[in-house]
């Protein structure tokens, strides 16, 4: 690399002849991250078998991976600001390939659990940096582009992980799931290594890292987490222990972020509108994208009376119009505008989720799959400009840790979607198991779940329409 080219990159210009290879780098790291999260729910009967063991035990094999990204997230963000993102993605994709290989020779459960907490580890850092880096390495006007097609990237690894992960259990055994990772996190490494914009040079007055805040972040969101997982579904003491230690955990950590001179996130971060309502819309939207999964096939087989192949058929319509809709997502970001395309988003989502409350079993499968792609591609313009918007509005400096937040509340909106949504479906079809409601029933459910999530979306399109409001102020005062 030339000195000229060495001190672009040095100053966080992206170089033009590398963003290509950069992209598909930093699209490979997405789908192993998010194809984590999927691949390994399919093998769940076959680890009860192969570990003689009983599904609560195994269910944490999904667990510990979910509950290491949301704990961590953060944290690792700010620690690619502080450290050097570049040096942190190749170790976070190091830890990510190394777990994968420990997943996949575990000879106890119990190691395969840590393993998957350590696998989550390196996903949290890769899923944080991911976004951070579309600054650095994609030029400001195709930001959208970039942030559409790692959408893209995101939706193809989910929906892809249960169909892999099943024809590599068939073919080769449920080790095969972890190893596919192997080859892939090698590419992954290689490109991040070779293309990545080079870490900034260390300054003498680089902020130091936040511990306290890191480890109170952790534990809260570690205790959320759990008391809205544990149980099964059903609210007991232990979860409201959970509820109350995360309500007492998030005071103290904003206490403690006030008080210290180098937070881990600064309280004047949430003054900005845009950043501090993209966050809540996030974990809004997200909450509803959930709720498709969740409560899609218990309707779809209660209601409809589809069998396993076809409610999966049926439920693969989502991801893969999201997957679809992605790339040219950002470029309607880069052409009309984040606040634009984020209001269209949302209000394609809002008219999905009431077509969602309106559903007839009379209408079959059809009836289901319209508003379902309608509020999935509605997810996929929303998330490309969300994204954008957030992420091309903050300084350098700050991009690692307002990326792990953003994925934040992602994931605490996926949590939040299966649990609590899952328990409205429960509440809506009156029954006290709803894997055997009526047809009746299990349309109630249904309904009164999307009733629900369509209050969550105009909630978020209000929030949207607000803070564009006041950012046009603001810049008309300037």
């Amino acid at each position: 690399m030339s000195r000229s080219t060495n001190s672009s990159v040095l100053a966080g210009q992206p170089v033009v002849s590398r963003v290509p290879w950069a992209l598909v780098g930093l699209s490979l790291t997405m789908l192993l991250s998010s194809l984590g999260t999927s691949i390994a729910n399919v093998g769940l009967p076959t680890f009860v078998q192969a570990f003689d063991t009983s599904f609560q035990a195994v269910q944490w094999v999904v667990l510990a991976y979910l509950l290491a990204i949301t704990t961590l997230i953060v944290s690792v963000g700010r620690l690619g600001d502080l450290v050097g993102r570049r040096r942190l993605m190749l170790a976070g994709v190091g830890v990510f390939t190394v777990a994968s290989v420990v997943c996949a020779s575990a000879p106890e459960l119990w190691v395969l659990i840590g393993a998957r907490a350590a696998q989550g580890l390196g996903a949290a850092v890769m899923m944080a940096l991911t976004m951070a880096f579309v600054g650095n390495a994609v030029p400001k006007e195709r930001a959208g582009s970039a942030m559409g097609l790692l959408g893209t990237m995101s939706a193809i690894g989910t929906a892809l992980g249960p169909t892999l992960g099943g024809a590599l259990i068939a073919g080769f055994g449920w080790r095969a799931i972890f190893l596919i990772n192997l080859p892939l996190g090698l590419i992954a490494t290689a490109l991040a290594y070779r293309h990545l914009p080079a870490d900034r040079a260390p300054t003498s007055g680089r902020a130091s890292f936040d511990y306290r805040g890191s480890l109170l972040l952790a534990l809260t969101l570690a205790a959320y987490a759990l008391a809205m997982t544990v149980g099964n579904g059903n609210v007991g003491p232990m979860n409201a222990a959970l509820v109350c230690a995360a309500f007492v955990g998030a005071g103290l950590f904003a206490f403690v972020e006030s008080k210290v001179s180098s937070p881990l996130v600064r309280p004047t971060l949430f003054k900005n509108r845009v950043i501090s309502s993209g966050f809540a819309m996030s974990g809004l939207v997200t909450t509803v994208a959930m709720t498709t999964l969740v409560v899609g096939p218990f309707y779809l087989s209660g209601a409809l009376g589809l069998d396993a192949a076809h409610v999966g058929l049926v439920m693969s319509a989502g991801p893969l119009v999201a997957a679809l809709v992605g790339v040219p997502a950002g470029r309607g970001v880069d052409r009309f505008g984040a606040g634009r395309m984020t209001v269209a988003g949302l209000i394609a989502m809002a008219i999905g989720c009431i077509g969602l409350t309106a559903v007839s079993a009379r209408l079959g499968a059809w009836g289901y799959i319209v508003p379902l792609v309608t509020v999935t591609a509605g997810f996929a313009v929303f998330q490309a400009a969300n994204n954008t918007a957030v992420m091309t509005g903050i300084e350098p400096e700050q991009r690692g840790v307002v990326s792990g937040l953003l994925n934040l509340s992602r994931n605490l909106g996926l949590i939040t979607g299966a649990s609590v949504m899952g328990a409205v479906y429960a509440f809506g079809s009156a029954t006290t198991d709803i894997a055997r409601a009526t047809p009746a029933s299990a349309t109630s459910g249904m309904r009164l779940a999307f009733a629900i999530a369509a209050g969550f979306v105009v909630a978020a399109l209000a929030l949207a329409l607000t803070s564009q409001g006041s950012a046009r102020r603001v810049s008309s005062m300037k």
